[in-house]
Formats: C-alpha cells, structure tokens, sequence
C-alpha cells in the first residue's frame, strides 16, 4: 500500500499507540497528523484536510462521537475509522449510525487496521474519479462530492446512508437482498442483523422520496430486499 501523498489524521490519547499507528502509516507512504485530545482532533480535522481519520472514543476533553458529530453536521465528508475498547454491538451500531464509516475494537491486529484503511481510502479515490451526478426524481446525487440535493436544498446523510444509496442508484432495477447490501455497505465483520438494512432504508426514504410511505424510487422486494428505480 502506498500513500501517494494523502493524510492520515490519528486521534488518540494512548502516547505509544499513536507514534506506532504514526509511524506504520508514514513507513507506507501517508502524510500523518496525530492528536491527542478531542479538542486538537477536531482542529486538526478542519485544518488539515486528511484524507481519513482514524478516531479513537475515549478522549480528553470531549469524546470521539462528538468529534464525529461536528464533523458530520459541518459537512466534512471525510472518511473516519473509530478505535474504541467499546466491543459490544450496541456501541459498534452507535458509531456507524453517526456517520462512522467503519469500526474496530481494540485490541487489534496491525493488518487488520492498515486493510480497512486501505478500503476506506480506495473508495474514496474511486468516488473522486467517477464524478458526475445521478438525479432521480427531486434529487441530484453527486457521488465525487459525497452531496445529496432534494429539490436544489442540501441534505445530510451519514457515511453509511450515502453508500447504501450509492449501491441501490448505481444498479437499477437489480434487487440486492438484505445480507448482500450489509456486506458490501457495512463489510464482512460487521456484526449487526438485516434489520439495520431495513431501518437505514426507512430513514433514507424519509430523506429523499417525496411520500415515504408510498416510495418510488427506494422498492421493498418482499422477504428479499431492495432495489432502485429511477
């Protein structure tokens, strides 16, 4: 894996886990900022423009979801990596549900971290280099930007909503079942069930289809899944 100049912002607290996870991504190309609180976490994620965040949840001074909140209300599209010693499902569907687009308990294996990383920022330069906008209906989506517009306003959508909007517009009238959409939106270790599909859909409809409960675009594909129709 090589960096080719992008930034990595680390926001940890733990001294020696942030020079090593500091040193093993500069050994392989990244540019790397590191933080060790909320508050310089948070400045450096506006002033620095990383390409991803590696984020953990227990900070000082204010913690890692609301780091992830602010950057997510502010419209930072950036792709952030949580690190947390919170295992259990409830905290894992917590941080994703806020815009998280990806979760790792502590502790870990090093090659696990750098494979996830390497996802995350590979679909972030393939969203750049396809480009162009997708409108159905009221809505204009720019895949490139990560924007959503309902009727020329902007909408915010979490990191998960987008991508499973993403999938669903990128393959029309193609039904994705319930397993399919949580392994290629949410990956192979993510432990939740197919009901989160079915609410992340519910919330998606409320978002952009004009009568949620009658939706045109977002279909149910009784006891299968979903599919998209422009």
């Amino acid at each position: 894996m090589s960096g080719a100049g992008e930034t990595i912002l680390v926001v940890e607290d733990d001294r020696a886990l942030r020079e090593g996870l500091a040193m093993n991504f500069r050994l392989r190309g990244f540019r790397v900022v590191t933080a060790a609180d909320g508050a310089a976490g948070l400045a450096a994620a506006f002033d620095e423009h990383p390409d991803l965040v590696v984020l953990d949840l227990m900070l000082p001074t204010f913690d890692g979801l609301e780091i992830l909140a602010a950057l997510r209300e502010r419209e930072v599209d950036v792709p952030v990596l949580i690190l947390s010693a919170r295992d259990r499902l409830d905290d894992k569907v917590r941080g994703l549900s806020q815009g998280a687009d990806d979760y790792l308990a502590k502790p870990f294996e090093l090659p696990e971290l750098v494979a996830r990383v390497e996802v995350l920022l590979r679909r972030r330069r393939t969203a750049r280099r396809r480009g162009g906008t997708v409108a159905f209906g009221d809505v204009v989506m720019d895949p490139g930007a990560r924007r959503i517009t309902v009727s020329g306003s902007h909408i915010s959508l979490s990191a998960k909503e987008f991508d499973l909007l993403h999938l669903l517009v990128t393959s029309p009238g193609r039904v994705h079942t319930r397993e399919a959409i949580l392994e290629r939106v949410w990956g192979f270790s993510f432990e939740g069930t197919v009901r989160t599909v079915d609410n992340f859909i519910r919330t998606l409809r409320q978002k952009v289809e004009r009568d949620p409960s009658h939706p045109r675009h977002i279909i149910t594909v009784r006891t299968i899944g979903y599919r998209f129709e422009p």
